[in-house]
């Protein structure tokens, strides 16, 4: 993967600060209606199926110079990763449905890696959480840094701060198990795959450990998934060309074959994220189906490009959020009647995320990030197919 370069904290942008304070406020104050209380689930559900939005958002890859920063942020003891994802989650949590992708492995006691083999801070699951995620993919390059033992640790303290997770299993039974995810009256599978392991084979005692990106699984997954009750599959792939703006040539070919499987007329898959890349990529409609080629790394330190040179653009990303329509009539495809992306900035001078949108708001002077990761995003035609940027 792109290399790492450790840096030392430096004070929080005065800017950042103010953002993430707001934000964190009012995604206390704002957490959407719908995900309380079983008298209002009850009162949707008698009021028949309803439009949904579902958000997604790409790599958390706590480098070195990331876990310096929550460990300040907690005041010196332990580890506070929430003032990062402050200012997003006004935008996650409003969301019906919020994925997020978690590249590493956690470690334990005091044992953490920023660097390959990575081993993070269990209590990042605890901020993801409080940001507004339901549901993580887990299947990476990096799913193996610590065996069997990393997997079960991540899913363990996912399982404690209540995010769902995809991609990787610490039983077969587990790994058989499809993640099924309620979403407004809607019923969302979140599937999850790699195209490699990295260093790491396999364990032959575990074959089922990590979900390896095969279309053939992935198709057949999703069919079960469609028996289990999903109304939505959705799959989230770590595939890609590292550094690269452009999809290659593997994703194009994934893309086209797992889009057009449609036996009976209904899409077997409804929705493709991407991750891996650690750069912004392309928004593309594939046979009628979107797909996010990639979304670059929403949580990451400095990286340099292959000449060894601080490379940008693997802090810049996007949140993608799409809103679904109910069917036609039964049994019909949930169409995506809004596609939208939301520019993100990484600041790893102050550890915080930003939505590009609102820093602009503010006045930070980020419109030359901003519409570079637009016209990336749009290079495939998107916009054509309906794509906005959001706010």
């Amino acid at each position: 993967m792109l290399v790492h370069i450790a840096r030392r904290r430096q004070v929080a942008l005065a800017l950042t600060a103010l953002l993430a304070a707001g934000a964190a406020c009012q995604a206390r104050d704002e957490e959407p209606a719908a995900r309380t209380g079983p008298q209002a689930a009850a009162a949707t559900a008698a009021a028949g199926p309803r439009a949904f939005t579902l958000v997604a958002s790409g790599d958390v890859l706590p480098h070195t110079s990331v876990i310096e920063q929550a460990r300040f942020d907690a005041g010196g003891v332990g580890h506070d990763f929430r003032p990062m994802f402050a200012a997003v989650a006004p935008v996650v949590s409003a969301a019906d449905l919020a994925l997020c992708h978690m590249e590493t492995v956690y470690g334990e006691n005091g044992d953490y890696s920023g660097r390959a083999p990575f081993k993070s801070p269990p209590e990042i699951a605890q901020a993801l959480a409080a940001t507004g995620y339901d549901s993580c993919s887990t299947a990476s390059e990096h799913s193996l840094d610590d065996g069997a033992r990393g997997i079960r640790r991540t899913l363990d303290a996912l399982d404690r701060a209540g995010v769902r997770h995809a991609g990787s299993a610490r039983t077969e039974q587990e790994a058989r198990t499809v993640t099924i995810l309620p979403a407004g009256t809607a019923r969302v599978a979140h599937l999850a795959y790699t195209l490699g392991a990295g260093r790491h084979p396999l364990p032959a005692e575990q074959p089922w450990a990590v979900n390896p990106a095969d279309e053939g699984r992935i198709l057949s997954d999703a069919r079960a998934a469609r028996q289990a009750g999903a109304d939505v599959v959705v799959v989230s792939l770590h595939w890609g060309t590292e550094g690269q703006d452009e999809p290659d040539q593997r994703q194009l070919s994934m893309a086209r074959t797992l889009t057009a499987a449609a036996p009976g007329g209904r899409p077997e898959i409804d929705l493709i994220l991407g991750t891996h890349a650690h750069v912004p990529q392309a928004y593309e409609k594939v046979n009628g189906t979107w797909v996010i080629y990639g979304m670059g790394d929403q949580i990451a330190g400095e990286m340099t490009d292959r000449r060894g040179t601080p490379d940008p653009r693997a802090n810049q990303s996007t949140i993608g959020r799409f809103t679904f329509a109910p069917p036609a009539r039964p049994g019909g495809r949930w169409e995506v009647k809004k596609a939208e992306f939301i520019p993100q900035l990484f600041d790893i001078d102050a550890g915080r995320v930003l939505n590009l949108n609102a820093a602009l708001a503010q006045g930070a002077d980020v419109v030359g990030v901003r519409d570079r990761i637009q016209r990336v995003v749009l290079s495939r035609g998107a916009a054509q197919d309906g794509l906005v940027m959001g706010e």
